[in-house]
């Protein structure tokens, strides 16, 4: 099993949230963060003065899938976060050594 983390523009989360469910990821977990890469932040200019955004907001999906399907995963949050722009994320992948369903107590990949 593969656990999946990936940083996107916000804009991007229902293209991405689409393109997962086209091939069967049933969760996933999407949390609010802020953060900069290469990019470094950017400035805005409110009321005529103009201020340095350190930390831009992005969002951090978690997703838990089969290694077999892992690839796919990546590769579908890879096109629907894609604007080819700066800033469009980042994906991380690691391994997932168990998992396990509180309700039902299913371990592995029955419980994803």
């Amino acid at each position: 099993m593969k656990y999946i983390v990936a940083i996107i523009q916000p804009h991007r989360l229902d293209a991405v949230r689409e393109a997962l469910t086209g091939f069967g990821v049933s969760g996933m977990t999407v949390s609010e963060v802020k953060g900069y890469g290469r990019q470094g932040g950017h400035t805005e200019i409110y009321r005529g003065a103009e201020y340095k955004i350190n930390f831009v907001p992005k969002l951090k999906i978690e997703i838990a899938v089969p290694s077999a399907t892992s690839e796919q995963a990546v590769e579908a949050i890879s096109r629907a976060a894609n604007s080819g722009k700066i800033g469009d994320g980042k994906i991380f992948v690691f391994d997932l050594l168990d998992v396990m369903r509180i309700r039902t107590r299913e371990t592995g990949e029955d419980a994803l």
